[in-house]
């Protein structure tokens, strides 16, 4: 008989396809995980928990100084994680970008630049913005730290298939328009739950017409649309980028032609079906600015605050009129009427060579309004930073009173001493407006780095088509940013393989130890009683459940007094009184009931859990979630229930208005009056719910799967030899993986981390 015709498929179906390891019959998957980043943030804990088991952010003031990050760090809490990345990378041998390293920056930025980021490849990190590397038509999200110790563990994930959602944006952009006035156009008009357990493939001649650098910046901010990543097929704008790259396959070599070869077929076959699918025509967009607390809330420069009463609903009416309060505006402002303190120029999602180069364009032979505070400009990574120096790009903005920063996150979440004071306004490029994202009390307005860059010549938010020069053309014309490292660092193959770990075998990589290892037991959870926590909000994110500043811990307990700070607390420490974790019997609440959807938004931050979990809360009821804080709730023991029937969730949210208790009964998936009584039924995951009543953690259950693993690579390293390093390295007549080595570590250098799959 003739065999069946084959499916169409996306490009995200592609991609994950050929990643899976095995599948149980409820479509549980185990993925495998070809590229691994890792940074000081979420990785402490996550490196901690592999010891226990057995299992084998920083200033950007200037560095002509720099001796060590015990002397440099001057924060205690920064200090402590910048120092204990150092130590785990040293203990478990991973590649390490110091602070001297001109390498270092951010890690969404240094990946692609180094080569390490490549078309069809799976990359995860714990950081949400893990989805600009889609952009080469990787599938790359953000994961939670258990989930980071799950691939230095197994070099997998445990996940389920996404659904499909295309935008399609088609036509020239008009006069001023960027990337990032696509996507926040795009996210004003899906809303921030619109791609919720979605992969966004972004397509339509608008987005061919992009470079990578700005195709990164709409991957990116896919996550701020709830998508749990996005992705762009490659091209050979794609292969342009990536050839010359430290990392990527030599080019014009076989290796090269083979990998070009393949990476030419990732891309949607005709007939391929998606879930949802939205078509844009790039003329209506205009030059955009956020106004409120979330990146949904958008109009062009050219409009005025809105007015919450012509929102739809009241929910969205409350909404708006919370975030005109704390953005301490009024509705009918014209948007150009807004006075600004500080402006931001940086973040992953606009610190590379390209967005330099055309917010320069803008500010030269100008000077910076004279009523700002302060206006910084922050590169992505040193590599960018030494660029922009060659073509006297900081010359110019500090000629125009810019401040000229070393490579970093900087003010984008806020987590060194770059942040706003409170009621302070910032013009920003970076990727969230939430309350208190910049600093508490802070103010943001999202924008583009040409619109920053007007906004700081102007004083207050500004349409950059009035600024002379603004044609947003980068002002040094470039197919590709040159950052590639200079001879003496990346010169031969033999300069290659003195910082490459060459398996001396053919055997896999995965973490054979840890594959032996029993697995850590996490708390069974069959049956759970007590009191209930109504929370009226809509779009909780996680900035709202725990504020970056108290992130800079390096263990997973003591955050529950922290647990939504900037709602139970006044600015001077004391109770608000009105908050309902503040009154009784709420203050022994053990569940959450969320009656507002998309709960756990923004960042992939497990603190949020975390914080939740100290505090007592142990099961969220809500009509939505965020997919990673989804997940990251599993992760430690907790069980987020699904109720989008608005009626029974008001059923729900009644009863614990007063006051009684309420039982979740996992076993028979049903939540009950504090009577007995049956109010309402709820689904799970047959996996998820195995995993919870009987406290098994997901390292434990991989590690009954190491052979498929193993498998699973050899045939790996047979099809795509590139990923295991063969285009780049002769590797001495070796076989099998290979691994960019560890520098030896310091005790001086602090930065970001890459690793590829663990060789044993």
């Amino acid at each position: 008989m003739p065999s069946a015709e084959k499916k169409p498929q996306t490009l995200y179906d592609k991609v994950f396809q050929e990643h899976i390891v095995d599948e149980k019959p409820d479509g549980t998957i185990l993925l495998y995980i070809d590229r691994h980043l890792v940074h000081e943030v979420t990785s402490p804990q996550a490196f901690e928990g592999l010891r226990v088991a057995g299992r084998k952010n920083i200033p950007t003031t200037p560095r002509t100084n720099f001796k060590d990050v015990k002397s440099f760090v001057e924060e205690a809490d920064s200090r402590t994680q910048c120092m204990t990345l150092e130590e785990n990378v040293r203990a478990f041998g991973l590649t390490y970008f110091g602070l001297d390293d001109k390498r270092q920056g951010i890690v969404h930025i240094i990946g692609p630049e180094q080569g390490f980021t490549l078309p069809g490849t799976t990359v995860v990190c714990g950081d949400s913005h893990t989805s600009t590397h889609g952009a080469f038509g990787a599938l790359a999200f953000g994961i939670g730290t258990s989930e980071v110790e799950h691939v230095l563990a197994t070099q997998t994930l445990i996940t389920k298939r996404s659904k499909n959602m295309r935008i399609q944006v088609d036509g020239a952009l008009p006069l001023g328009v960027s990337s990032k006035d696509i996507i926040l156009y795009v996210i004003g008009k899906i809303g921030t739950a619109g791609g919720t357990g979605a992969v966004i493939e972004f397509c339509g001649s608008a987005i061919r017409g992009l470079s990578i650098e700005a195709r990164m910046s709409i991957c990116n901010m896919s996550i701020e649309a709830g998508a749990r990543a996005g992705m762009i097929a490659p091209d050979e704008t794609t292969f342009e980028y990536l050839k010359g790259r430290p990392l990527a396959p030599k080019g014009d070599s076989a290796e090269w032609t083979r990998a070009v070869k393949y990476w030419r077929s990732l891309k949607s076959d005709e007939g391929a079906k998606y879930d949802n699918e939205v078509f844009i025509d790039a003329k209506d967009i205009a030059p955009t600015v956020t106004w409120g607390t979330s990146p949904q809330d958008v109009v062009p420069i050219t409009g005025v605050v809105p007015n919450p009463e012509d929102f739809p609903t009241e929910e969205k009416r409350k909404s708006a009129r919370d975030a005109l309060v704390y953005m301490g505006l009024t509705p009918g402002t014209r948007m150009q009427d807004i006075a600004l303190d500080k402006v931001f120029i940086g973040s992953c999602t606009n610190a590379r060579i390209e967005d330099l180069r055309a917010a320069a364009k803008v500010v030269e032979g100008k000077r910076i309004a004279a009523s700002l505070k302060r206006a910084m400009v922050v590169p992505g990574s040193g590599l960018v930073k030494r660029q922009a120096e060659a073509e006297g790009l900081d010359e110019i903005f500090i000629g125009a009173g810019f401040e000229w920063r070393e490579a970093g996150c900087s003010m984008c979440l806020g987590m060194n001493p770059d942040i706003l004071s409170p009621r302070e306004r910032c013009a920003s490029t970076s990727n969230r407006n939430f309350e208190g994202r910049q600093g508490a009390g802070g103010r943001t307005h999202l924008m583009s780095p040409v619109m920053a860059a007007a906004a700081a010549i102007v004083g207050k938010l500004a349409d950059v088509r009035k600024i002379a020069n603004s044609d947003t053309a980068p002002r040094k014309a470039s197919p590709k940013l040159d950052v590639t490292p200079e001879p003496e660092d990346l010169s031969s193959d033999d300069d290659l393989e003195s910082i490459m770990d060459i398996s001396e075998n053919n055997q896999p990589h995965t973490n054979t130890v840890a594959l032996q290892t029993a697995s850590s037991p996490l708390p069974k959870f069959s049956k759970l009683k007590g009191i209930a926590a109504p929370l009226n909000r809509s779009n909780v994110d996680t900035d709202a459940i725990i504020p970056k500043q108290f992130l800079k811990t390096i263990k997973r307990t003591g955050l529950g007094g922290a647990l939504f700070h900037a709602l139970r607390y006044n600015e001077d420490g004391s109770e608000k009184a009105d908050f309902v974790l503040n009154e009784e019997p709420y203050r022994h609440a053990k569940i959450l009931v969320v009656t507002g959807p998309n709960f756990g938004c923004g960042s992939s931050r497990e603190h949020a859990p975390w914080a939740l979990l100290d505090f007592g809360v142990t099961c969220v009821i809500a009509p939505s979630y965020a997919d990673i804080f989804f997940n990251n709730m599993f992760k430690n023991g907790m069980l987020p229930v699904i109720i989008d029937d608005k009626a029974i969730l008001e059923r729900i949210a009644t009863e614990a208005s007063a006051g009684k208790e309420i039982e979740v009964d996992l076993i028979n998936q049903v939540i009950k009056d504090s009577s007995g009584n049956k109010i309402a039924e709820f689904e799970i995951e047959e996996y998820r719910k195995h995993c919870l009543v009987n406290g098994l953690d997901d390292i434990g259950t991989t590690m009954l799967l190491r052979e498929k693993i193993r498998k699973f690579e050899a045939k790996r390293t047979l099809e795509t030899p590139w990923l295991d390093g063969s285009g780049y390295l002769s590797k001495k007549g070796r076989n099998g993986p290979v691994k960019v080595e560890a520098v030896p570590v310091p005790t001086t250098n602090r930065g970001e981390v890459i690793t590829e799959p663990l060789e044993w």
